[in-house]
């Protein structure tokens, strides 16, 4: 943060590749300098580490990662890349200009190369030493549930409304200790008594596991609901149904005064809950894995929540389609913005006209 953001001297566009390497893992440092200025870094760990020398996995990194994209004048490397006459070549071929790939640069560009190599070096180590507490945490939780081995994949379902209103379902997924967003998933949840949060559970359990069945997806080691017996035996009940097998399912209660670190774990066929100690390792996992689902869910109940306010509003006019609305709402900056314009203002959107205005600011401001 307190590096100096400004290059002396430096005019042109360039970008500073690094590479550091260790155990088999790779990080590569990005920063981007556009007219002398530090418009911002990003770190990234590519796949193809494992194994290969820093010049290998620059070269792929640079071969891969500026394929179609806006290619800089110059690249600045830690490490020179092995075929870096060929990346030449190709960057300015497609850049229509020359590209070069240096790695021994003098003055201040020496000095930002060492700060995205040192930038690397610590991301690494970062990494590294985070991926050393996930084994520990989840050999911890093996232990606590007695399981064989480290369960690899875990999912977490919970559920989100308010008083019954626009209820999501969100599924959460993790493997090997991390959560693996891609494979997220929520539910809008239809045609059920408001507020049954069971009921909720079911539908979106079926959902989520008639297509796992079919192929899509895989089936967890570990799969966690948000609830006590109750909860966990509806999941039971649902899995059995759908002939779902060889998954551990663990209910994960708030405990008393719903005080984090005082949750219970409920396990099938075990009437006494598991009470792990505040700062155990696989605790901590269960709460994160939970938390997350949880978040995940209200941020998909908000985003319902919000499409069904403008729906209420601009959907039950007559003459109001995605176009109009959509001008509506771009011209005006939202909902808001639309709600405190008058008819005159209404009137000059495209394809609005006086009448319908009227009837749109009668919407927001009833008949007065």
């Amino acid at each position: 943060v307190q590096e100096k953001q400004y290059v002396s001297g430096e005019r042109g566009d360039l970008d500073i590749v690094a590479v550091a390497s260790e155990g088999g893992v790779a990080c590569v440092q990005l920063f981007y300098v556009r007219q002398g200025r530090n418009l911002g870094n990003k770190s990234l760990f590519p796949r193809s580490g494992d194994g290969a020398e820093p010049g290998e996995i620059i070269s792929a990194f640079i071969a891969q990662y500026y394929l179609g994209k806006a290619v800089p004048a110059q690249i600045l490397v830690n490490v020179e890349p092995d075929d870096k006459a060929v990346l030449e070549e190709s960057l300015s071929l497609q850049a229509d200009r020359k590209v070069s790939i240096q790695s021994r640069p003098r003055g201040e560009r020496a000095r930002w190369l060492k700060m995205a190599q040192d930038n690397a070096a610590l991301a690494l180590a970062s990494r590294l030493a985070s991926a050393g507490s996930t084994r520990m945490r989840l050999t911890a939780l093996q232990t606590a549930l007695e399981l064989p081995e480290p369960p690899q994949r875990m999912e977490c379902f919970d559920i989100s409304h308010i008083q019954g209103d626009q209820t999501v379902a969100s599924c959460v997924v993790f493997v090997d200790g991390a959560a693996s967003k891609a494979d997220y998933r929520r539910f809008n949840i239809r045609g059920i008594i408001p507020g049954d949060d069971y009921a909720a559970m079911r539908q979106a359990l079926e959902r989520r596991y008639r297509r796992v069945m079919a192929g899509e997806g895989k089936l967890p080691d570990i799969l966690l609901i948000d609830g006590g017996l109750g909860q966990l035996s509806t999941a039971a009940e649902i899995v059995g149904e759908l002939g779902v097998a060889g998954l551990l399912l663990l209910g994960v209660a708030k405990g008393p005064d719903r005080r984090p670190g005082m949750e219970q774990l409920f396990l099938l066929g075990r009437k006494q809950p598991l009470i792990l100690p505040p700062d155990s390792q696989a605790l901590h996992l269960v709460q994160q894995i939970r938390d997350e689902a949880h978040r995940f869910a209200i941020t998909g109940h908000r985003q319902r929540r919000g499409k069904a306010k403008t729906r209420s509003v601009l959907e039950d006019i007559s003459g109001i389609g995605p176009k109009r609305r959509a001008r509506l709402l771009k011209q005006f900056g939202g909902l808001q913005g639309l709600s405190r314009a008058g008819v005159e203002d209404i009137s000059t959107v495209e394809g609005i006209s006086e009448k319908l205005a009227q009837e749109i600011y009668a919407a927001f401001h009833g008949n007065k």
